[in-house]
C-alpha cells in the first residue's frame, strides 16, 4: 500500500488497466473465429485437399488466406454440394490463377545468356 492505495491498482494505473482485459476480449475472439473457420474448412474439404491447402499454406499463406475466404463464401452461399476434393480445389487454384494474369500481375523468368567467350564452340 503506498499512498493509501494497495500497489495493484497503482500498476494497473500505469499500465493503462482497462486495456488488458480488452485485448484479451479481442484474442479470444480471434482465437474463437480462427477454430470456427478451421471447422468449416474440416467439414467442407475432403482430407486430400485440406492437405493441399495446408502445404499451400506453408509456401503462401496469403494465397492459402484467400482460397479459404473463398471456399467459406461458396459455402455459406450454399454453392458447395458435398466436399470439396483435391481436384476441385486444383480447379479453384487454376480459376485463380486465370484471375491473376489477366489482372495485369503477371510473373515471368527472364534468361540470359552470355555469348562471349564460350569454351564450348572452339574453331
Amino acid at each position: 500500500m503506498i499512498d493509501g492505495r494497495p500497489t495493484a491498482s497503482i500498476m494497473e494505473s500505469l499500465q493503462g488497466g482497462t486495456q488488458a482485459p480488452q485485448s484479451n476480449e479481442e484474442e479470444n475472439k480471434r482465437a474463437q473465429e480462427e477454430q470456427m473457420r478451421r471447422d468449416v474448412m474440416a467439414t467442407v474439404l475432403d482430407p486430400a485437399a485440406r492437405e493441399r491447402l495446408s502445404r499451400i499454406a506453408l509456401v503462401g499463406p496469403e494465397r492459402a488466406k484467400q482460397i479459404e475466404g473463398i471456399l467459406l463464401r461458396m459455402a455459406q452461399s450454399g454453392q458447395l454440394r458435398g466436399r470439396v476434393s483435391e481436384e476441385q480445389l486444383i480447379g479453384f487454384l487454376d480459376q485463380m490463377e486465370g484471375s491473376s494474369k489477366s489482372g495485369g500481375k503477371k510473373s515471368t523468368i527472364v534468361y540470359q545468356r552470355r555469348k562471349d567467350l564460350d569454351d564450348d564452340f572452339d574453331i
